[in-house]
C-alpha cells in the first residue's frame, strides 16, 4: 500500500498497545487470552509481509505447471505424492523436495520464525 500506516504497521501498533498498555491492567485470568490475541496479530502481520513468490515458483517448477492457483497446485501435489508419483528415483523427486522445503520455510517464517533462527 502506498499510504502509511499500512496494514502491517497497524497490526504492529495495535499489538504493542495490547501488550504494553492494556495487558498490565488486565486480571491475571484474562492475560493468557490477550497474549493469544497478540500472537495472532504477529502471525497475521508476518503473513501479510511474507514473500510467497519463491515457494510458489518452486511448486510450479516441481509440477511443471506455469499457471494455477496455489491451493489447486498444493492439492495436486498432495494427490501425486499419495500416488507415489514423486517417490525417490522419479524424475521430479528432487524438485518436489525443494518445493516442499520452500513451502515449509515459508510457513515456519510466518508461524514460528524462531524455528528458523529469526526473531519473532
Amino acid at each position: 500500500m502506498l499510504e502509511r500506516p499500512d496494514g502491517a504497521n497497524l497490526l504492529e501498533t495495535a499489538r504493542d498497545v495490547l501488550l504494553k498498555e492494556l495487558l498490565p491492567h488486565l486480571p491475571e485470568a484474562q492475560r493468557f487470552h490477550a497474549r493469544m490475541v497478540a500472537n495472532a496479530m504477529a502471525i497475521a502481520r508476518r503473513e501479510g509481509m511474507a514473500d510467497q513468490a519463491p515457494a510458489l515458483a518452486a511448486l510450479r517448477a516441481a509440477l511443471d505447471a506455469p499457471e494455477g492457483a496455489a491451493d489447486a497446485l498444493l492439492a495436486r501435489l498432495a494427490r501425486e505424492i499419495r500416488a507415489g508419483a514423486h517417490d525417490p528415483g522419479t524424475p521430479a523427486h528432487a524438485a518436489v523436495g525443494a518445493a516442499l522445503l520452500a513451502l515449509a520455510r515459508l510457513r515456519a517464517g510466518v508461524s514460528a520464525p524462531r524455528a528458523l533462527g529469526k526473531g519473532g
